[in-house]
């Protein structure tokens, strides 16, 4: 486990709130929406190309990230990870889509579950995923957040 002291920070104000970044010496190990206000934090080199990553998505100039990521989970949830990472840019799929992708179409209130766990915002693109008959379902940055990214990305 990583001591608190091995992490560091980078925020970025976007149009929908502000994100944190936060990585170790060699991988992103989270980006989540942050309601807290930081004016105070000390990032690295990997918090800096993904603060850079994230500017380009918010300015439309990019609709794929390459960073290192080590997202802590079981087997299971980096398995959906995984599959959420392969939904396009602007497109959606739902949970039922990717318990089916997984070939186990019984799973989906376990991809949901594991949906919900994504530490990664925005670059695994859980906003991506929606309830099967159309609906937006829950998202841990708020339904607003998930609109909104939805919205944004299809707009492009």
């Amino acid at each position: 486990m990583n001591n608190i002291s091995d992490l560091y920070y980078s925020y970025l104000d976007t149009p929908i709130g502000q994100i944190e970044v936060c990585a170790n010496n060699s991988n992103i190990v989270s980006i989540y929406f942050s309601d807290l206000k930081q004016d105070f934090y000390q990032g690295n080199p990997v918090t800096t190309e993904a603060v850079t990553q994230l500017k380009a998505y918010f300015k439309r100039q990019l609709t794929g990230f390459e960073l290192p990521l080590s997202a802590k989970g079981t087997d299971f949830q980096r398995q959906v990870w995984q599959a959420l990472a392969t939904i396009p840019y602007g497109a959606t799929c739902s949970y039922a889509d990717i318990a089916n992708t997984l070939q186990n179409p019984k799973a989906v209130r376990a991809v949901g579950a594991a949906n919900g766990k994504n530490p990664l915002s925005i670059v695994i693109p859980c906003h991506r995923v929606i309830g099967k008959n159309g609906t937006l379902t829950g998202y841990a940055g708020g339904l607003a957040r998930k609109s909104w990214l939805l919205d944004f990305e299809q707009r492009s």
